[in-house]
């Protein structure tokens, strides 16, 4: 996967992360929890294309 993929992949959720917490209506604390959820996911997939969940699925305790 390319680097400008990755980038492109990652403005797009931020645009429509702050596109739904603009115009949709939530309490605070559901933003909140919406935000990191998302977030956390992005990171996730980011290791995977990386690599760097691939090689720590290998190891085990």
């Amino acid at each position: 996967m390319s680097a400008l993929t990755i980038i492109g992949v990652i403005i797009g959720v931020g645009i429509l992360l702050w596109l739904i917490n603009r115009y949709i209506p939530m309490q605070r604390t559901i933003k909140g929890v919406l935000n990191t959820v998302v977030v956390i996911i992005l990171i996730l997939w980011l290791l995977n294309v990386i690599g760097v969940l691939g090689t720590l699925q290998s190891i085990r305790i």
